[in-house]
């Protein structure tokens, strides 16, 4: 099966003062020269986990490159932001990256994750209960402006008459992915979600999804999931076959196991403001020599992940990405 890997950019951090605009474009630029990533990923939030604004940030990278697919995931804001507007902002990001526009929604954090969230809910008018129905509506709206003129639409949520977008996105169809995890470990421990919900969630991406993004997974966890939403996508009429997938994930690479894992634990509290269990980041984290990252790469592969989204754990940015680089990518014929 085909794969490819991502390089997550930290672009919260420069909002905490350790990484520059400059450091990320650097890495953008090497990524793409390197020619072992097929994507630049960055993440999204407003007010819950602060950084760059994602979109503005993409458009800022698709001048700078010309290969590598420029990626949000996910849009935790994607519930925030009016669909005719986002429309428009990711429309035109597509044309300005010449149909290398990568779009992962989500539904962001509910208001009992922490103030931060709730605050970031109630500024823009959002109850947390209506982030589903928010998130589907918003996605069917989107696929229509993307490949129609006149459009009209009466939901829950929004309503209007007679919208043609322009510039429309050079891809047709734009893809529009979704991402969930409501199985998988939460940062304190412990189940995240009733079967309700996790039916829900999966069922979502079935029905509306080009594509499924998910972290925090074991291999073998990931290979059960996926094939539940596959199912469910034949259910739904369409072709499992066609439906991607990804996996958003961590990599620390040091010959010590034990210290790429305590590094990458102090990153990521730092990163999140949190504090993890041990057992949380080892889920979400390749960690080890070169050769064992090289086994555990593979085993996400071997399991039906198509993309691996990669996030450096690591404040030396630089100094990760040459070793994955130089140690990591050779043994999937990158580099």
């Amino acid at each position: 099966m085909a794969h490819s890997f991502g390089l997550i950019l930290a672009n919260r951090a420069v909002v905490l003062g350790v990484v520059k605009v400059a450091d990320l474009i650097d890495q953008t630029v090497e990524a793409e020269r390197a020619g072992a990533f097929d994507a630049v990923w960055v993440g999204d939030s407003l007010l819950a986990k602060p950084r760059l604004e994602s979109v503005t940030l993409l458009s800022s990278l698709a001048t700078v490159t010309s290969r590598v697919r420029l990626a949000v995931g996910c849009m935790a804001t994607f519930v925030h932001r009016h669909p005719v507007m986002l429309a428009h902002q990711w429309a035109s990001l597509d044309v300005i990256s010449n149909g290398r526009a990568w779009l992962v929604a989500c539904l962001g954090g509910p208001s009992d994750a922490n103030a931060a969230q709730a605050a970031e809910h109630r500024v823009m008018g959002v109850a947390s209960a209506e982030r589903p129905e928010r998130l589907e509506e918003g996605v069917g709206i989107l696929r229509r402006l993307f490949a129609e003129k006149s459009v009209s639409h009466r939901g829950r949520f929004y309503t209007f008459e007679g919208v043609t977008l322009e510039p429309r996105p050079v891809q047709q169809p734009c893809p529009i992915w979704i991402a969930s995890n409501p199985t998988g470990l939460t940062w304190k421990g412990g189940a995240s979600a009733s079967e309700a919900a996790v039916e829900r969630s999966y069922r979502r991406v079935a029905r509306f999804a080009d594509g499924w993004m998910t972290n925090k997974l074991s291999p073998t966890e990931f290979r059960a999931q996926f094939a539940r939403i596959r199912a469910m996508a034949g259910e739904e009429g369409r072709d499992p076959a066609a439906l991607g997938s990804a996996l958003y994930h961590n990599i620390n690479i040091n010959e010590d196991r034990a210290k790429a894992l305590e590094e990458s634990r102090a990153f990521l509290d730092t990163y999140y403001t949190a504090k993890f269990t041990p057992r949380f980041v080892e889920q979400w984290t390749v960690a080890g020599s070169p050769k064992q990252c090289v086994a555990e790469l593979r085993a996400y592969f071997d399991a039906g992940v198509g993309h691996m989204a990669l996030r450096l754990t690591s404040w030396d940015q630089r100094g990760q990405l040459k070793r994955f680089l130089d140690d990591v990518a050779p043994a999937f014929g990158g580099r």
